[in-house]
């Protein structure tokens, strides 16, 4: 049942082959690669190709040394596909594997960046019937496991998703810009909800706790946000939708920064320099040991420039050769997107809180961090009454 609630449901068809069943969300994962099932035309079966297409999948959503669980079915002609490699015929061999694995690969990448806050929010309320001593973001040996995210499928015509002040600001290179009037706060969200008025699933934040994490509530609970993970997977998702654009802009310094470094963090500069531009960092070498940094990405302009691009070589070096890095090309982004996301103990306001929140229903994986960790959690107002014994 725990998996059935923390999954998502797949089923795609292209090019003679299809793709069904069901794959656990990224905040319910296991220590080790147990709960996993691949059936080709009805028979189970263990293949590398298939587990690299899967592995891809989640590779920026799944918390580092996790697996995720599925159950899936794939279909395809028999001919396209050989069963007599191994004698227990637990391996096959694909006649199109590139085929496969691409069809593999895009069918849960889409899967898992389609799960969004909408409507999770009710199907765990109804749901929660954990006992009071168990809370919701609580974690066994075997899984790392939300059971307040459930899977949902984005309404494209909800109107939470309308752009907020922080998706255009943060096009400027800005932080929160909140709306000269801004939603509804404290005193009047008791008669929002009266009113019956669209409740957003995250809701409306009430509150900022030690600088960290944004209290909010909605109709039926307590969402907890923790605004750096939120504000660094919507910087990451928003570099990688303007990179593959090619349209990352790129933000002049007004002083450009110029950094001491080795000579081999100076090499990899001048030998990659084009890459570097290409994430939008511009920088030359001016001495044996040192490079000035002119332009970086207008997202990240606000950011701390030298540790940014420290940061940045020291994942270049690690990669090496120019192919691996181009392989790489997201993470980097992941490491820059880091450096430009809200700190902890920053001060927002109700209405920069909100504005964080409406981006993140509007934000593909918005439930978890560049690094798999989850963004935020919640907890129903029946599960918080149970914990209070209210009622009984």
């Amino acid at each position: 049942p725990a998996f059935v609630e923390n999954s998502v449901f797949v089923d795609m068809e292209r090019a003679g082959l299809r793709l069904w069943g069901w794959v656990s969300l990224p905040t319910f994962s296991r220590s080790q690669a147990d709960l996993q099932y691949f059936y080709v035309n009805g028979r189970i079966i263990r293949d590398k190709l298939v587990a690299h297409a899967i592995k891809q999948a989640y590779r920026d959503v799944l918390f580092h040394g996790r697996h995720p669980a599925y159950v899936l079915y794939l279909e395809l002609a028999p001919a396209a596909v050989d069963v007599n490699v191994h004698p227990t015929k637990h391996e096959v061999r694909f006649r199109d594997s590139r085929l496969v694995h691409d069809f593999l690969f895009s069918a849960l990448h889409k899967a898992l960046a389609e799960v969004r806050p909408e409507d999770h929010i009710a199907a765990s309320a109804d749901a929660a019937e954990a006992p009071a001593n168990q809370p919701h973001s609580g974690a066994s040996d075997d899984f790392y496991q939300m059971e307040s995210q459930k899977p949902l499928t984005l309404s494209e015509s909800s109107s939470v998703h309308q752009l907020s002040d922080y998706s255009r600001s943060a096009e400027r290179g800005q932080y929160y810009q909140p709306s000269a009037q801004p939603r509804p706060q404290l005193d009047s969200l008791a008669k929002l909800y009266e009113a019956d008025e669209e409740i957003p699933p995250l809701g409306y934040a009430i509150a900022q706790l030690h600088g960290i994490y944004i209290l909010a509530q909605n109709k039926d609970g307590l969402i907890v946000v923790d605004m750096h993970a939120a504000h660094e997977r919507i910087t990451y998702e928003r570099m990688k939708a303007a990179s593959l654009n090619e349209k990352l802009k790129m933000q002049p310094l007004l002083v450009p920064v110029s950094i001491a470094v080795s000579q081999t963090e100076a090499d990899c500069a001048e030998e990659q320099r084009e890459t570097l531009l290409g994430l939008g960092i511009e920088l030359e070498r001016v001495a044996q040991e040192s490079i000035v940094v002119r332009q970086v990405p207008t997202l990240l302009k606000d950011s701390n420039v030298e540790q940014l691009v420290r940061d940045v070589l020291s994942d270049v070096l690690e990669y090496g050769s120019s192919e691996r890095i181009q392989a790489h090309h997201d993470e980097l982004l992941s490491t820059m997107a880091c450096h430009g996301s809200v700190r902890a103990n920053r001060h927002l306001t109700i209405p920069e809180m909100n504005s964080l929140l409406r981006d993140m229903e509007a934000t593909e994986r918005s439930g978890q961090c560049n690094h798999g960790r989850p963004t935020w959690v919640y907890q129903s107002l029946d599960a918080l009454d149970k914990l209070f014994l209210r009622g009984q």
